[in-house]
């Protein structure tokens, strides 16, 4: 009987603590009640970060860390870093104080998920320079495409009060390699360069630095005009180009280590040097001459497209190809993933590759704006794994993305790789706790962007959850088959850039009326009597020519294209027999169906995992996952049933029949806005 109570009572404990959990650690979990004995060779802020961290939290014996010039160890630059010991006692050696502070937080991720036994040995060393977040925060703190609450930069307390987030923040990017952040919109206020918000900047600057975080900013083009007075800002004009190097003198002033300006210009309506009558060349170059004595730098964004009859999905290329060699060395081209605009699934952007002479990096999209924001359970560690391994053949086979951005196909100065946060001011930071793992995910594929998708799941879960093995295997395979489900239920096969106006969150096929064609589905999916499609072969856009061969002859013929692309690079009819010998149209609806089934999978798993997890975090994702399965069941019939107006083709009676009606479903209209 005591035996019995003390099990019923061992229970309720556990039971009282799995309740304990908001979310708010992140994967930051370690228990901090070790006392190990740490020491170093320096002493500063970032060193000292790294040896608190050990002893609070390293289980294992004595740890050295030494800061040192040997060959061996600043081959691996001031980021990486080399352990070499055991559990008993190991040695850390790092060129920079940074690599130290990179190195402690990789032995207590090798303890935490159980693999720091035995003798480690390792040596590590970022694929990218700069690791960057993209924070599409405003100075009303309102975030573009932010789906976790407001801003946490918290502009009217600063620089008086400092919220106790903001170290933390820093803190969890550290943990996991990120070492820049761009505090603003891309869309930027030209209020942030002010002299009333540069102190602000200043304070956030300085909770950073220890973590080995700089501070970048989103800079409007037309400040000189609308900030300094002048009464134009073309890039040309000397009085301009002074009023940028006065700026850039006052900005270093305040912060000696300011990383630069991410620059959004001459794209859906905001201002750049196509104004004046100059090239994207004219505007980068000025900016960079105003930082270089700095050692600042330009990221300027190649998400252009105009208004014209062209394909959209071709602009970027043509506009930026004819300047490659053009630039200074100290601007970087920021390439979206895909050739239009964060889709679920894209072909990468063309520009990788292409570019071989101005260093290029990714920019990639944490936050979920078209994969159901932080509703829907999308891990998108595969859809950038596919994207960073897939071949541009740019100097022939084997030139990945990966390599011709991270400095090992081209010689580039500057290598970098970004990634639009999903972070705001929620309690568990991300809006869904799933959605935690694509900030983490960013971070290591930043570091590292050799990982595996499952190697990165795996960290997450047990850092973020538990190790109980029935817990971790259909938790994890749940993860990495949540981004192709989401592809499954919302645009398979290729289809992209069929959401609702506006808001992109839901399903609007029938979406035909904007201001411009590019912004309706319509352009896109060209869904008529005689098929469905994007014709981007020679026959159509002849955005296949922009491809290296031999993709652009695999991408041309529908039967060698994969099928995820198909309706990316083709118009095909209805009854096009497909590689599984289905007709289009039953593949289109089988896929449908395949992603609706997924997601109501995903629910049984976590039900089942409920007695591994906290009672909180357990409801809050259940939650979203009844939302998720509703929202994939609106897909699938506002789809099918809008394409079978002109199918005119039964659904494949085997499956699930729509239960809604397509004219109810036309009728729904969800009140966001705002675009980037």
């Amino acid at each position: 009987m005591k035996r019995l109570i003390w099990i019923c009572a061992s229970l309720l404990i556990g039971c009282l603590y799995l309740q304990a959990e908001d979310g708010s650690r992140l994967w930051l979990r370690a228990a901090t009640d070790a006392q190990a004995t740490v020491t170093a060779n320096k002493k500063s802020p970032t060193v000292d970060l790294a040896v608190r961290e050990l002893q609070t939290q390293w289980k294992g014996g004595a740890v050295k860390l030494l800061l040192t010039q040997a060959k061996e160890v600043s081959r691996l630059g001031r980021d990486g870093f080399r352990m070499d010991g055991n559990r008993k006692g190991l040695t850390i050696q790092s060129a920079g104080e940074q690599g130290l502070l990179y190195a402690a937080y990789h032995l207590l991720r090798i303890q935490e998920t159980g693999k720091a036994n035995g003798e480690i040995l390792v040596e590590e060393s970022p694929a990218y320079d700069i690791r960057i977040l993209n924070h599409w925060d405003n100075l009303n703190r309102t975030v573009e495409r932010g789906y976790a609450g407001y801003s946490l930069w918290q502009w009217d307390e600063l620089p008086a009060v400092l919220s106790p987030r903001y170290e933390a923040y820093a803190r969890a990017n550290a943990s996991i390699g990120i070492n820049a952040t761009v505090l603003n919109n891309v869309n930027a206020s030209p209020q942030i360069l002010s002299a009333t918000y540069l102190p602000k900047v200043k304070a956030l600057a300085d909770i950073f630095r220890p973590y080995g975080i700089k501070v970048y900013l989103s800079v409007n083009f037309a400040s000189p005009a609308v900030l300094g007075g002048l009464p134009d800002s073309d890039p040309l004009r000397p009085e301009v180009q002074q009023w940028w190097k006065d700026k850039a003198r006052e900005i270093y002033k305040l912060i000696p280590d300011f990383g630069g300006f991410l620059v959004k210009a001459n794209s859906e309506g905001e201002p750049g040097p196509h104004d004046y009558g100059r090239t994207h060349v004219d505007g980068a170059n000025m900016l960079a001459d105003a930082l270089k004595p700095y050692n600042g730098i330009v990221m300027w964004r190649a998400f252009v497209y105009n208004p014209s009859g062209d394909d959209r999905a071709k602009q970027a290329y043509l506009e930026f190809m004819p300047f490659d060699g053009q630039f200074r060395d100290n601007i970087i081209i920021q390439v979206k993933n895909g050739p239009v605009d964060f889709q679920p699934r894209e072909p990468f952007t063309p520009l990788f590759g292409a570019m071989q002479k101005t260093p290029v990096m990714a920019e990639l999209q944490i936050t979920q704006e078209y994969l159901g924001f932080s509703n829907h359970l999308a891990f998108l560690a595969p859809m950038w794994e596919e994207f960073l391994h897939s071949d541009t053949y740019g100097q022939g086979a084997g030139s990945t993305v990966a390599a011709a951005t991270d400095g090992s196909l081209f010689t580039q100065k500057l290598t970098a790789i970004s990634g639009v946060a999903n972070i705001g001011e929620d309690t568990n930071w991300c809006g869904h706790h799933f959605a935690q793992a694509n900030w983490y995910a960013f971070g290591r594929l930043a570091w590292n962007n050799t990982l595996s998708s499952a190697q990165i799941a795996d960290e997450w879960l047990r850092t973020t959850f538990t190790s109980e093995p029935e817990f971790l295997t259909p938790v994890k395979r749940m993860m990495l088959d949540s981004h192709q489900a989401v592809v499954d239920y919302m645009m398979p096969l290729g289809l992209h850039h069929i959401f609702a106006e506006n808001h992109h969150y839901g399903p609007q096929p029938w979406f035909d009326k904007a201001s411009r064609p590019d912004w309706t589905s319509t352009y896109y999916h060209k869904a008529s009597g005689s098929g469905i499609g994007f014709d981007r072969t020679a026959s159509g856009s002849n955005a296949v020519a922009q491809y290296f061969s031999p993709l652009r002859e695999i991408y041309s013929n529908p039967a060698t294209c994969p099928d995820k692309y198909l309706l990316w690079f083709h118009h095909l009819p209805w009854n096009y027999r497909m590689k599984n010998n289905r007709t289009l149209w039953d593949d289109l609806c089988y896929s449908y169906d395949r992603g609706v089934k997924a997601v109501r999978n995903f629910q049984q798993v976590w039900d089942e995992a409920e007695r591994y997890v906290d009672a909180q975090r357990f409801t809050e994702v259940q939650s979203k996952l009844k939302i998720q399965a509703r929202d994939a069941v609106w897909w699938r019939d506002a789809c099918l049933l809008y394409f079978q107006t002109f199918s005119a083709q039964p659904i494949p009676y085997e499956l699930e029949r729509p239960v809604n009606e397509l004219e109810e479903l036309k009728k729904i209209k969800l009140d966001m806005k705002h675009h980037n």
